[in-house]
């Protein structure tokens, strides 16, 4: 298959949701993860994928995820599971019109141009309201449409916490609104699980 057809913008493609993970709630909540990189080493957050929000049914690939020594390492920065990211980019490659390492690079782009709330990176446990740390999104990212960002939470016992946030984007990369189908669950107010 000649390149340009595999870059090609596929039919469908509406736009993509960057989803963003809270590491430190979730390598408390799952025990199973504990002996991941991203739980041994401590990272705040890591971007779990950037997926295409398309009307085709199937995304997979069969093309290599294989990154160059010096890419692999700029995104092991907000994806440090190499297993995670091929897992991903076989079950959605075919669906984002761009080449492994276009897909990837991309992800790095908005990964840089993203600013997060000094709250969400902190060592401390933080109880947050909700619209407060979207304000604070908004404020940080000014060109963030007020609907454009999602918030994922899980229930540890009495306490509710914060575990996932997800950015929603238009083909062009300008933030968009996102679609129904990308919902939020948080309450009003929840915790933010400080660095370990």
């Amino acid at each position: 298959m000649p390149i340009a057809q595999s870059i090609a913008a596929p039919v469908g493609l509406q736009g993509y949701v960057m989803q963003v993970q809270m590491t430190p709630a979730v390598c408390s909540l799952d025990t199973s993860k504990k002996k991941q990189r991203k739980c041994l080493e401590g990272y705040s957050l890591t971007i779990t994928g950037l997926i295409p929000e398309t009307t085709q049914q199937h995304c997979n690939t069969t093309t290599s995820p294989n990154l160059s020594p010096l890419q692999d390492k700029v995104v092991a920065r907000v994806m440090p599971d190499e297993n995670a990211r091929n897992r991903l980019w076989y079950g959605i490659g075919g669906c984002t019109g761009l080449t492994a390492s276009q897909y990837f690079r991309d992800i790095i782009n908005k990964a840089d141009k993203l600013k997060i709330p000094t709250d969400l990176t902190g060592v401390e446990n933080k109880f947050v309201q909700l619209n407060t740390l979207k304000s604070q999104f908004l404020k940080l990212n000014p060109n963030m449409h007020r609907e454009s960002i999602r918030f994922i939470c899980q229930n540890s016992g009495k306490t509710t916490l914060l575990t996932g946030i997800q950015i929603c984007y238009k083909t062009n990369g300008l933030y968009k609104q996102c679609s129904s189908q990308v919902l939020s669950n948080c309450p009003n107010h929840f915790y933010i699980k400080g660095s370990y």
